[in-house]
């Protein structure tokens, strides 16, 4: 159960709280410039925070290279915290929902990422469990097939087969996706389109 506050320590919040909607600037409960100072980091993090969802980390990386002062901007984000506009956990876990489902990356490439945007590893190991090795390879072969289709004829030799094969591992290689399962799903993927090709 919380501690419910003090009589003194009402009081001195009411007088403050008093104080300040009188404009006494005196008051030593209010600070009025570290006030302004965090209404205006406040504003900017919330206008960052309406483009998009933002890790703390993210958030705090580009309000410092606007140049506000590191300990106004741990204060901030503390609050926002304190309300749930940053959350860490949760957007974790929906950077890797999305980008496994609309663009395909592999949890390595996600893991990636989610170091770049300050996530902790526990964090990131929880948000990871999303995805299954079943999901990983059904993701890589979906995207070997696609890019199968890009071939129009059947490779006349080795070095065209080598060529198409490296294409097709390619695409899979810039999205995470482990060296071994890539080049075997690419040979399949590559198999069946010439099979395709050559019943066409």
């Amino acid at each position: 159960m919380a501690q419910e506050p003090s009589p003194e320590k009402l009081a001195k919040l009411r007088q403050a709280l008093e104080d300040y909607a009188e404009g006494n600037v005196e008051n030593p409960l209010i600070d009025h410039e570290a006030e302004e100072a965090k209404a205006d980091v406040r504003a900017r993090a919330l206008r960052l925070l309406d483009e998009r969802a933002r890790s703390r980390h993210e958030l705090k990386e580009r309000l410092l290279k606007l140049e506000y002062a590191e300990p106004v901007i741990e204060e901030v984000l503390d609050d926002l915290s304190g309300v749930g506009l940053i959350n860490d956990e949760l957007f974790a876990s929906e950077w890797v929902r999305q980008r496994h489902a609309r663009r395909g990356k592999s949890s390595r490439a996600l893991n990636q990422e989610l170091v770049r945007k300050g996530i902790s590893s526990a964090v990131r190991a929880q948000a990871l469990e999303q995805i299954d090795q079943e999901d990983e390879e059904d993701m890589a072969w979906k995207l070997a097939v696609k890019k199968a289709r890009s071939i129009k004829h059947v490779p006349e030799d080795r070095g065209e087969r080598d060529k198409a094969l490296r294409r097709i591992v390619g695409v899979l290689a810039r999205r995470g996706f482990n060296e071994g399962m890539s080049l075997s799903l690419a040979r399949r993927a590559l198999d069946e389109r010439c099979e395709e090709l050559g019943t066409s």
